[in-house]
């Protein structure tokens, strides 16, 4: 598995651990994130999760969360 850090040379930002898929058309990066205890209790009772982006008044990219992990399986 290809883990490449974003923003690793970047101080500003904390680096973000991050899968890309090889050779793939789509472009694909996957990251996992874990929650605190505390972040899963207001999931829980809240349903919300905030999802900010930073695009830098670039177009959006497409964005997709998910509960369930995604096939990493070479193709």
């Amino acid at each position: 598995m290809y883990i490449n850090p974003i923003a690793k040379d970047q101080p500003q930002y904390q680096p973000l651990p991050a899968y890309r898929f090889p050779d793939d058309p789509e472009g694909r990066i996957v990251c996992c994130w874990s929650l605190t205890w505390p972040e899963r209790l207001r999931v829980l009772f809240s349903g919300k999760i905030w999802h900010q982006i930073l695009t830098f008044n670039s177009p959006l990219q497409p964005q997709l969360l998910m509960a369930e992990k995604p096939n990493m399986e070479p193709k």
